[in-house]
């Protein structure tokens, strides 16, 4: 049975940083994309980021680019985000999701971040958890 369950959110400082975690069962993550989303109430959900070969290709939305980074923990089949520099705009849930059977993110063969093509195709997906940026 296929499960992924997220840790790591809570309270950080503007500026400060956060690592949460994505932890799987059922399946093995580094063979599979792989995502992380977000959703803030009222808002659409939006896609961060999507990983795939073993980790080796990610993508990023702009809003998080060069402040947020993807890793994988194969021997704990665990996927991690790195969030750093983070704004008030950051808080909100954040899920991770797989594409599993599907080893490839939504975002190949695009050239530009479109929220509709990016959240395509995640059957698979944890019960979330939540980061709050405020001082």
């Amino acid at each position: 049975q296929v499960q992924l369950v997220e840790s790591g959110g809570g309270l950080v400082q503007p500026g400060g940083s956060r690592r949460l975690s994505c932890t799987a069962s059922g399946f093995t993550l580094e063979d599979y994309a792989i995502g992380w989303f977000r959703q803030a109430p009222g808002k659409e959900r939006e896609a961060v980021s999507c990983t795939m070969n073993n980790g080796d290709v990610s993508y990023y939305t702009d809003s998080v680019k060069g402040r947020f980074t993807i890793s994988l923990d194969n021997a704990k089949n665990t996927m991690y985000i790195q969030m750093s520099s983070l704004t008030p705009g950051d808080t909100t849930g954040y899920d991770c999701a797989t594409r599993y059977p599907n080893v490839v993110c939504p975002h190949v063969g695009h050239f530009t971040w479109d929220e509709h093509v990016e959240t395509q195709g995640y059957g698979y997906w944890g019960r979330g958890t939540q980061v709050t940026v405020s001082s």
